[in-house]
């Protein structure tokens, strides 16, 4: 595995152009996500260099570009209020502590090869807890939108707090944030390609409050320190270090979800095959090195790629050359952002967790699936109201047990016992034969698919309901998996069969499935001779052993159980 990005020189000018426009697109959101965040507008732009710089050095999608984020920034909003509020010296470098922290653990991601497994979630969960970060985004927001400073205690705390910002409203500062809405909102389709309407809202907003309400006291981001960031050393205290390595997880799973989804939309429109693990350690190197220098996270940023993909970027040549640009501004142009309004960055803000809803699966969740509409509204919920680990875990979680639900009952239908050659499946006639001389005597149980650990209930149900037989033969032939649980329901039904004198033959036990049942002892339980390949040489072998007399088989038996068969009837 290489480890720089895919970076090359053919296509110059495409890379070039991409990477400006998407640096042009990704001031305005670095400044909104950076207010947005409490650690600043610097910090937001230090991110949107950082994460992005190292990124496409070191990721695995040359066209990704990587910036702060929706989805990052309100997580991370919640970090800093909450370290704050415990620890108001340090709370801030303990934030950018868990930054770092979260950059290790995607390092870490990438470096075990979990990239397949990070986006393995089902569509319910992601579209829930995606759709209750943008309703987060939305609400924080409120505040600035109406000319005030974001109320204490996140979400709940600016709903209670609704009348009082509505009592207080700046009605200047709030149509600016109405002007930037509406700006986005109504720009072009057919010019956006070319001209990013968040930066035509921040620069119109800026000179509307500067000319329109010049003599009105407008909120404003101020002038922003240039120059290198000084660099943050980590921060650890004792007493939140359990909080601050969940944050930290927190952090790393939303921005390895959010990355790599971003990296299969551009896979998609390029045709360019990404490596999942890689990026995730190029996306932990930029978060690490974020953090280091006092920048917010991020993440891939869908809107940034599918710009710099259409106007022309191919390989990581684009992400560098905008992240450069962005270091530009940083450096000696950070006086110009200094009567940028709060409020165009809280519209611009806005705006972006509006997009981060799935409307689109809003609409139509409960024609698609009751449950699946329950399972989405519930995470909502759960993000909104409590936080994204408990919506995520409570929905992973209820979304598994009913597939495993539904599954083991379509799976359940596979399993069968039978004495019946008409009920027996494709049987040649020659076997036929024999099931018909046995005279009910063989117990035929086919088992078919993976054996997960929801079909051990049939298993049992299936050989109690008929348990007078002489003979069992288990066929195996069908089934390519044998998990734990299913193993252990039929380790029970072939020793109690044993155990009661009764002939046992497998069939068809080939690789994994066979190792699992040796695993389990059961070579030792059931003779040689009775593990055969087809259910013709099976059915042949339960008539032998039908027809040898009742204390060879018991014999057998008892020798191949170690002598532990008692009370054997005779049959």
């Amino acid at each position: 595995m290489r480890v720089l990005n895919e970076i090359r020189f053919d296509n110059l000018r495409g890379d070039l152009f991409g990477g400006v426009t998407a640096a042009i697109i990704a001031l305005p959101m670095a400044l909104a996500f950076g207010v947005a965040s409490g650690a600043g507008p610097t910090a937001g732009l230090y991110g949107a260099v950082l994460v992005g710089l190292f990124a496409a050095l070191f990721g695995g999608t040359p066209t990704l570009i990587s910036e702060p984020t929706g989805p990052m920034t309100v997580v991370m909003t919640a970090i800093i209020a909450n370290l704050l509020a415990s620890n108001p010296e340090e709370g801030m470098a303990m934030a950018f502590t868990v930054v770092m922290l979260a950059g290790v653990f995607q390092i870490l991601f990438g470096v075990l090869k979990l990239g397949k497994y990070v986006t393995m979630m089902p569509y319910t969960v992601i579209s829930g807890f995606m759709t209750g970060i943008g309703l987060i985004l939305v609400i924080l927001q409120i505040g600035p939108f109406l000319g005030q400073a974001p109320p204490a205690g996140g979400v709940l705390g600016t709903l209670t707090s609704l009348p009082d910002l509505i009592d207080t409203i700046a009605p200047a500062e709030t149509a600016l944030a109405v002007l930037t809405v509406a700006l986005i909102l109504l720009f072009p389709k057919r010019l956006k390609r070319f001209l990013p309407p968040q930066l035509i809202a921040l620069v119109l907003g800026t000179l509307v409050s500067l000319y329109a309400f010049g003599h009105l006291d407008i909120r404003r981001i101020g002038e922003i320190p240039g120059g290198l960031p000084s660099l943050q050393l980590p921060v650890f205290s004792a007493a939140q270090w359990q909080l601050m390595a969940v944050d930290a997880l927190v952090l790393a799973v939303l921005g390895s979800i959010d990355a790599l989804l971003t990296s299969v939309i551009a896979e998609s429109m390029t045709r360019k095959e990404h490596s999942s693990d890689k990026e995730l350690v190029g996306q932990g190197i930029g978060n690490l090195t974020s953090g280091l220098f006092g920048g917010i996270p991020g993440a891939g940023a869908t809107m940034g790629t599918v710009v710099n993909i259409q106007t022309g970027g191919r390989t990581a040549l684009s992400g560098i050359t905008r992240a450069l640009i962005l270091l530009v501004v940083v450096l000696w142009a950070s006086g110009l952002t200094a009567q940028i309004p709060l409020a165009v960055l809280a519209g611009i803000a806005l705006k972006v967790g509006l997009d981060i809803v799935d409307w689109s699966f809003l609409k139509r969740a409960h024609r698609v699936s009751f449950k699946a509409a329950a399972i989405m509204y519930g995470v909502i919920g759960l993000t909104v109201f409590v936080d994204l680990i408990t919506a995520v875990a409570v929905g992973v979680f209820i979304a598994n047990v009913l597939t495993i639900d539904r599954l083991s009952k379509l799976q359940s239908q596979s399993v069968k016992a039978t004495k019946d050659p008409e009920h027996a499946g494709n049987l040649s006639p020659e076997a036929q034969t024999v099931m018909e001389r046995s005279n009910g005597r063989i117990l035929l149980f086919s088992l078919g698919g993976p054996l997960i650990f929801g079909l051990a209930k049939a298993i049992s149900r299936q050989h109690a309901v008929l348990e007078a037989h002489e003979v069992l033969v288990l066929d195996f032939t069908d089934v390519p998996v044998l998990g734990v649980s299913s193993s252990l329901a039929l380790e029970k039904l072939i020793l109690d069969d044993v155990a009661a004198g009764r002939g046992v033959v497998i069939v068809g036990a080939e690789g994994d499935v066979k190792r699992r049942l040796e695993r389990l002892g059961l070579t030792k339980a059931v003779p040689e001779a009775n593990w055969v390949e087809t259910r013709d040489l099976a059915l042949s072998r339960s008539e032998a052993l039908l027809a040898a007399a009742p204390q060879t088989i018991v014999r057998a038996e008892t020798e191949s159980t170690g002598g532990k068969v008692h009370g054997a009837p005779d049959y």
